[in-house]
């Protein structure tokens, strides 16, 4: 799998950011993982091997593929 740098609104190289894969052009999210219980019971159907990350509104409205 290659990555793509897409984007990020950091402004000291942390997270967030997003990727592409150059391969398929899915998109990978680099962000805060989301840990608060109560938040994560909210989720639907979240796998065993799958997170969930915060990513800011803006990096999205920014970067996120407009197709």
């Amino acid at each position: 799998m290659t990555l793509r740098f897409i984007g990020t609104t950091s402004e000291h190289g942390n997270c967030p950011t997003l990727y592409e894969v150059v391969e398929t052009g899915d998109i990978v999210v680099q962000g805060d993982q989301l840990t608060d219980g109560e938040h994560l019971a909210q989720l639907r159907d979240l796998g065993v091997r799958e997170t969930a990350v915060v990513i800011p509104r803006d990096l999205l409205a920014r970067f996120a593929p407009k197709e």
